[in-house]
């Protein structure tokens, strides 16, 4: 639809001198600019039409003299001719679905806006194309006109819920793209900050260009078709009516419009008319009509037709029009004064030109126009017709057609939200939060104010509403032919969410890991804040309903953690959420928090998500480290797309919501809490949940506990489990003290402290110390002397729980090693053994290939992915959310002490500890016979597969500049350092790992620098930025030996160490080559 005159274009210039200083501006930048993007030459030719005639002086006024009335049409209901369903093999139907819908406060394609019964625009669409096939009996060809904005939402809609329409051939054409130009200049705009806000699309009358340039026009004709069908996206009483289009075919038109009749309301839109002329029908839209001629434009008993935008076009005809016009079909200029930068006021004026389709009416010889029915026209402009159409005065038919309600008597109520409230869809989604008001009893409703309705909410009659405060009312029950005023009715009180103006904050990028900054920086003014509502932003944003389901909120317990949880519930409030279950204390592992979204009940409360405060294994206290994470519900961390879009909201965030009326909540106290707003419309429930129940659960489902208590139970078997005075303290006890009876004193460090008791809660032989000790270990693995009993058994976990590491009486099990030995003992475990075995592995890059040889020994499955639990997660959900391959049941694993199973979507510290007992009491079943320890058992599988001899050297604080320029370096070099000899090893390749996901096809580039020797020894660095200062530089050296299995580490990598410090250079880029830990 081509835009009024006060919202589009502002003013066109009567006065021809007003161009004159414009004539000799040249199309050859705007060409140039349009060559140089790769843009078809057929929408360059259409531009340039365009173009010549702005810059001519056309206003594109049509004088009321010039024009006559349209005379009687034909109506589609008087339509005789028998439908030939032989027509449809010649025909195609196209939806334009180029729009954003930006006018209504959307940011991505207008069409996945939801419209009724959680079904979007395009969902209707697309079942109303496999209705109309089974119908008919065809295969009727579809196909989908996007723009560059809405090619990518529009094509992973269909990929994830119509496959099959997906597949077809030639579904999507794109629209094509033209510059903004200068308002004064007439040249191409620029926008440094964003060049995309350089381009625009050209208005749907690019159909005939895009139709052209991509060559979909000649393969069309080529492939018999002689017949489209064009609709809007928003407009689903747009249907392929094989009545008209046998009308269509019969009359021999070449070009046919869809009308309707104007009635008051559609008075100041265009209308069809006759140009004197040559007595072609044209459209005269409201910016093309002189101010002394709109009575004469507004005279529905005079200009009594408008167009609906449902077009029928004969293909060939348009190919010899184009042929004749030189490549396109020059159509009437629309110009819209703008801004480059639509969100800057203050940004570049800019002029965008566009067409529209249905003015190539005036270009067909032989163009018709029928009257339909209003129900072939029923789009989506303004939020008035979106609450219409959600409500009950519509209903969906059998072939997914919206059509007006019976019981509305063919009349549908006339709706007049307060445009200046309700002019974003955002506003009407929290007015209707509640639920959706009943309609169909109403002739006409009307809001000034803001208000809020629900499903108990019935409009009958001729309703006025009028609120004149600033929080919005609500309004429920049976409302019939009333004039009411709720300014002064109670509102929501603790439950009202107030907008608090704030402004980007530098930094806040989260990595695989979530944020992590220092605390102090966390408790800053806003900082929290912004990350989390740019996190709800963007979950909302992707689809998920907040209102329904629960929202898990935990963390490892350090410090601001309490406080956090406090702003993060009112703020989920204020966003609409109406559940939270919240851990004891504050406290849920991150595994805890993967089985919680993943197992608790019922299915009605199931969670939609989490926030998870933890910064892992990184020190706490108010002057160490802080970080939240987003997991969503399948329990796995938030794919890199939400990432990118909370992201993307942090750096443009004006406001975030917030409840601040809403009570603390006693989180150290397991129970409910449930909160109502004062006018009773609304509440919000809390439950502070037991926070060790839902996971231990899940784990007792998984291993034989029976057989890891008898384990426990023998005389000569101890062990000893060291917390760290992190989360998993209370997991600990509630598995090893409640669950298998064992006394207290088997755990260490198991009561949380918010600083981790001044330690660094990092399971691995530096920090673990006194567990290191304990078991008669040195830092670095060696043996001591100890005075007294070594446990048979040591485990520690890190801050959240997600992290474990495994040790035998003067034995280091090294996180590749503890991978491997799980794997291939994996049917000891109940979890694999009864679901048939396991199926797949993967571990990370940097891993060892320990587990590689069991995998190609057992014939399974196996992966190689960057670091990062997404990696694996989208392994496990292949088939359950790709469709793809079942890999499940599953094992996986991280060099970083990182150990899990499909049982949940993250890492699993205490799962890997109790796979290890439940490994060691099928060694074991025999408690009269010696005790087969964990050497052993390491010792027998390097006999088995030989050993992969390997350790990793950490360079924590480092200086993040030098250090990613010194990986700069080695990635620059990579070409180089292919088939070079170092000491007496041959680099046979160098590179930067680069990973293709095997499930959704997503790339990860530049996770690491690998120099693979040609023996199959490897050296790989890395870069990490998880800490909440500097960065840490990872290296990783190793070494396989099939037959010499009792080599120290630090002698079998003697030499390896040396020539990665020698192709790194660490010591001049970072000033130094000793580690702070050495694994």
């Amino acid at each position: 639809f081509i835009p009024t005159t006060s919202e589009a274009i502002g003013f066109i210039p009567n006065s021809f001198s007003f161009y004159s200083n414009f004539i000799m501006a040249s199309f050859e930048p705007c060409r140039t600019k349009m060559e140089k993007e790769g843009i078809a030459q057929s929408a360059i030719s259409a531009f340039e039409s365009t173009f010549k005639s702005l810059v001519s002086g056309n206003t594109g006024i049509i004088p009321e003299s010039t024009i006559s009335p349209v005379p009687e049409l034909v109506h589609t209901d008087t339509i005789s001719a028998k439908p030939d369903a032989a027509l449809l093999s010649e025909t195609v139907v196209l939806k334009l679905n180029g729009g954003l819908g930006t006018g209504m406060g959307l940011d991505k394609a207008k069409s996945l806006l939801e419209v009724k019964n959680g079904d979007t625009f395009l969902d209707l669409t697309a079942k109303q194309v496999v209705c109309m096939r089974e119908e008919f009996g065809q295969n009727v060809k579809f196909m989908l006109m996007n723009s560059f904005s809405t090619s990518d939402d529009t094509l992973e809609f269909f990929q994830t819920k119509y496959p099959s329409l997906a597949a077809e051939e030639g579904l999507e054409m794109l629209q094509n793209k033209v510059p903004k130009l200068d308002a004064k200049t007439y040249e191409p705009a620029t926008c440094a900050s964003d060049p995309s806000n350089e381009w625009c699309p050209p208005g749907h009358g690019d159909l005939y260009a895009a139709l052209v340039g991509s060559g979909r026009l000649a393969a069309l004709l080529k492939g018999g078709y002689k017949y489209m069908f064009v609709s809007n996206s928003d407009n689903l009483g747009a249907t392929l009516d094989l009545k008209i289009l046998t009308h269509f075919a019969t009359t021999n038109a070449s070009f046919m419009m869809e009308c309707c009749e104007r009635t008051e309301n559609d008075k100041k839109g265009g209308h069809l008319a006759i140009r004197n002329s040559d007595k072609h029908l044209i459209l005269r839209e409201s910016a093309m009509c002189a101010d002394e001629d709109e009575p004469a434009f507004q005279d529905i008993t005079k200009h009594r037709f408008f167009n609906t935008n449902n077009l029928w076009i004969r293909l060939d005809k348009l190919q010899e029009i184009v042929d004749k016009s030189g490549g396109f079909i020059p159509l009437p200029m629309i110009m819209n004064n703008k801004t480059v930068d639509p969100k800057d006021d203050s940004s570049q004026k800019v002029v965008q030109l566009e067409t529209a389709m249905g003015a190539a009416i005036e270009c067909f010889d032989g163009a018709s126009a029928v009257i339909v029915p209003r129900t072939r026209f029923a789009p989506v402009k303004k939020c008035n017709d979106l609450l219409l159409l959600r409500s009950d005065a519509y209903i969906i038919t059998d072939d997914f057609r919206p059509v007006l309600n019976p019981a509305c008597n063919g009349v549908a109520p006339v709706i007049a939200l307060d445009s200046k409230k309700y002019k974003m869809v955002g506003a009407l989604e929290e007015a209707t939060a509640e639920g959706i008001p009943s309609l169909v009893e109403c002739k006409r409703l009307t809001v000034k104010g803001k208000i809020r309705m629900g499903r108990s909410t019935r409009f009958v009659g001729d309703v006025s509403i009028t609120n004149k405060s600033d929080e919005a009312k609500y309004v429920s029950g049976k409302i019939e032919d009333a004039e009411m005023d709720v300014s002064d009715a109670v509102g929501l009180g603790a439950l009202k969410p107030t907008a608090v103006p704030t402004a980007p904050i530098d930094g806040q990028k989260p990595g695989t890991s979530g944020l992590r900054k220092k605390t102090k920086e966390f408790m800053s003014e806003n900082y929290l804040n912004n990350f989390v509502q740019a996190v709800f932003d963007a979950v909302i944003a992707g689809g998920t309903d907040v209102s329904e389901g629960t929202l898990v909120v935990g963390g490892d317990g350090r410090y601001y953690n309490d406080k956090a949880i406090q702003t993060i519930i009112k703020m989920g409030v204020a966003n609409g959420v109406k559940r939270f279950w919240i851990g004891e204390g504050g406290l849920l592992s991150t595994p805890a928090v993967s089985a919680t979204i993943r197992e608790r009940g019922p299915v009605f409360q199931k969670a939609f998500g989490a926030f998870i405060l933890t910064a892992s294994h990184n020190p706490g206290g108010p002057e160490e480290d802080f970080g939240i994470k987003y997991n969503t519900q399948n329990g796995g961390p938030a794919p890199e797309y939400l990432m990118q879009a909370t992201y993307a909201n942090t750096t443009s965030i004006k406001s975030y919501n917030i409840c601040a009326d809403f009570p603390e909540i006693d989180i150290n106290k397991v129970g409910s809490t449930t909160v109502v707003s004062e006018d009773t419309s609304s509440s919000v429930v809390v439950d502070v949940i037991p926070a060790t129940k839902n996971h231990i659960d899940l784990l007792k489902t998984i291993f034989d506990f029976d057989a890891i208590k008898a384990l426990l139970d023998r005389d000569d078997f101890t062990m000893t489990y060291d917390s760290m005075h992190g989360v998993n303290g209370p997991f600990a006890k509630a598995a090893f003290v409640d669950e298998l009876g064992q006394p207290e004193s088997v755990l260490t460090n198991h009561i949380p402290k918010d600083d981790f008791n001044g330690g660094h809660a990092d399971p691995n032989l530096t920090y673990a110390k006194e567990l290191v000790a304990t078991m008669g270990l040195d830092k670095k693995g060696n043996k001591i002397d100890v005075a007294g009993p070594i446990p048979s058994f040591g485990a520690a976990a890190d801050g959240d729980g997600d992290r474990n590491m495994i040790l035998g009486t003067q034995f280091f099990v090294t996180p590749s090693d503890s991978l491997a030995v799980i794997v291939a003992n994996a049917s000891c475990i109940p979890f694999f053994s009864s679901q048939g075995g396991l199926k797949a592995v993967a571990r990370s890059m940097p891993t060892s290939g320990a587990v590689d040889l069991v995998a190609k020994d057992l014939n399974l499955d196996f992966f190689e992915t960057p670091t990062g639990w997404k990696f694996f997660g989208n392994l496990m959900d292949s088939k359950v959310i790709f469709k793809g391959k079942d890999y499940t049941p599953f094992i996986c694993g991280e060099e970083s002490f990182g150990t899990g199973s499909d049982h949940v979507r993250e890492k699993d510290g205490i799962w890997a500890v109790l796979a290890w007992l439940n490994i060691l009491a099928a060694k074991n079943p025999d408690a009269s016979k010696p005790l087969v320890t964990v050497e052993d058992i390491v010792k027998q599988h390097w006999a088995k597969y030989g050993r992969n001899y390997y350790c990793r050297w950490d360079f924590e604080g480092v200086d993040k500049v030098s250090a990613t320029a010194m990986m700069d370096k080695m990635r620059a070099e990579t070409a180089k350092n292919t088939g070079r000899t170092v000491g007496s090893y041959t680099i046979a390749t160098a590179d930067d790992f680069k990973y293709t996901d095997p499930v959704d096809g997503s790339v990860a580039q530049k996770q690491g620098i690998r120099f693979l020797m040609s023996d199959g020894s490897r050296i790989i660095f890395r870069l990490s930025g998880t800490a909440g200062s500097g960065a840490t530089v990872r290296m990783y050296i190793e070494q396989y030996e099939p037959k010499n299995l009792d080599m120290t580490v630090s002698s079998a990598l003697e030499e390896l160490t040396s020539i990665a410090l020698s192709l790194c250079d660490i010591k001049t880029f970072c000033g130094t080559e000793t580690p702070t830990v050495i694994t």
